[in-house]
């Protein structure tokens, strides 16, 4: 599918694409709130996550789709989309044991830099988890030209107005599809995006959706860094336009620290909403760790976000107590190979691998780094799995496989592995160590 690279589009088209919009929303009788994040000349992506890694071989481009999770019964479904159901949303659901119904939460992703099509499958896995246990539903759906999804990814450029409501016509199609399912509460259902996703949100709030009691905007917005584009002041008049045609409750949640969008900017932002005539409670957050952006993606990020999203939940009428039991992910358990600590230890490292997991100790939990015979090494910080990560990656960039050495705050090389050799360190340098 071909990315609409530019940022003006003729009037014609960009009026033809929101009245699509608008009409659609007449038809079902409802609101889409959504919040959009874009950037452009800058490679930010959804999460705060990061992977460094040390090749023998040249770079190759890494597929790191994770397995699906057993414990909350997660598959993938295909959803028609578009006008005529020309087009296929790739979904990823999370739901409880049991025929239902249940009540649903849709979360709407951000936009990482470059292709669409190339951004890997979203599945928020730590929000799906919670919300699984208070028995929701939890429906991901990656929106037309991101990921396996088919159609085209809509880029209106610097109006973020039509940048919104374009992306929440395809959660309006998802919305539509969970109608239809024995298996859904479609009295209860809530609608929450970040970043890219948040925008989206917002403007699918500006119809009235039998149901859907509330939106929540995580980080909600678009940068668009390209062609002298004033995208604050556009997000500005976008959320102004949103608020006065508002028509579903809202609740607004950004940090201090975020890397997009600054606490002033936020500020005017829910306050041409409110004056709009919207409907939003914002709850502005201190610092998280490095980019605040990053909350939703982050294992540690309900600690922040859960407390004003229930409290959010209970005003609409939405369950929060935990009534589902869903077990631990499984975790790799530590050794007595070597302290955390201990640099030397670590196998097949050479001078550079060595520096590298110096660093690695400096990092934030979650995370994980991998070895190889080779001499490749690979960690990954942050995010999910960041164990698969360093994994996948540094099999991609090894011809010997891989294997994890410290998970988190512990060592998990299997001290057996010293008796047979395995800490032979790159360029003869880093004994293994013993048990």
């Amino acid at each position: 599918m071909q990315e609409i690279s530019n940022p003006v589009l003729p009037r014609k088209i960009l009026v033809h694409k929101i009245d699509t919009f608008l009409s659609a929303i007449k038809a079902i009788g409802g609101s889409i709130i959504t919040a959009l994040f874009r950037v452009r000349r800058a490679a930010h992506c959804l999460a705060s996550v990061a992977i460094a890694c040390f090749a023998l071989l040249p770079s190759l481009a890494v597929e790191q789709e994770l397995a699906l999770d057993f414990r909350l019964n997660e598959r993938v479904i295909m959803i028609p989309a578009g006008p005529a159901r020309e087009s296929s949303l790739q979904t990823t659901v999370f739901r409880p044991n049991g025929p239902g119904p249940f009540p649903l939460l849709i979360i709407n992703h951000g936009k990482e830099a470059g292709e669409p099509h190339a951004q890997a499958r979203d599945r928020f896995i730590f929000m799906a988890t919670a919300f699984v246990k208070r028995g929701y539903v939890v429906m991901v759906p990656m929106r037309q030209g991101f990921a396996a999804s088919t159609g085209t990814y809509a880029d209106h450029g610097c109006d973020m107005t039509a940048n919104g409501y374009a992306q929440a016509a395809d959660v309006l199609d998802v919305i539509a599809f969970a109608r239809r399912q024995p298996w859904i509460d479609d009295d209860h259902m809530v609608v929450a995006g970040q970043s890219y996703g948040g925008l989206a949100t917002i403007a699918l709030g500006t119809a009235r959706l039998d149901g859907v009691r509330g939106l929540i905007n995580f980080a909600g917005g678009l940068r668009d860094d390209g062609n002298g584009c004033d995208w604050r002041s556009e997000l500005v008049r976008a959320f102004g336009a949103y608020g006065q045609r508002n028509q579903i409750p809202s609740l607004w949640m950004y940090g201090i620290n975020d890397s997009l969008f600054g606490p002033d900017l936020v500020l005017r932002m829910h306050d041409a909403f409110v004056r709009g005539g919207g409907r939003a409670r914002l709850h502005q957050f201190g610092a998280f760790k490095r980019d605040a952006h990053g909350l939703l993606a982050s294992r540690d990020g309900a600690k922040i976000w859960w407390r004003d999203t229930e409290h959010f939940l209970r005003d609409v009428g939405m369950p929060t107590a935990e009534i589902v039991a869903v077990g631990a992910p499984p975790a790799l358990p530590k050794s007595n190979f070597a302290r955390l600590d201990d640099i030397d230890a670590v196998p097949y490292l050479g001078e550079n691998g060595r520096a590298a997991y110096r660093e690695y100790l400096a990092k934030m939990t979650p995370r994980a780094f991998a070895v190889s015979p080779s001499g490749a090494w690979c960690w990954a910080e942050e995010g999910e799995d960041p164990d698969t990560r360093a994994l996948a990656t540094c099999a991609s960039k090894s011809r010997q496989p891989c294997q994890l050495y410290s998970v988190d705050d512990y060592v998990v090389w299997p001290a057996k592995m010293a008796a047979n050799g395995g800490a032979n360190a790159l360029g003869g340098n880093g004994p293994g160590g013993s048990p």
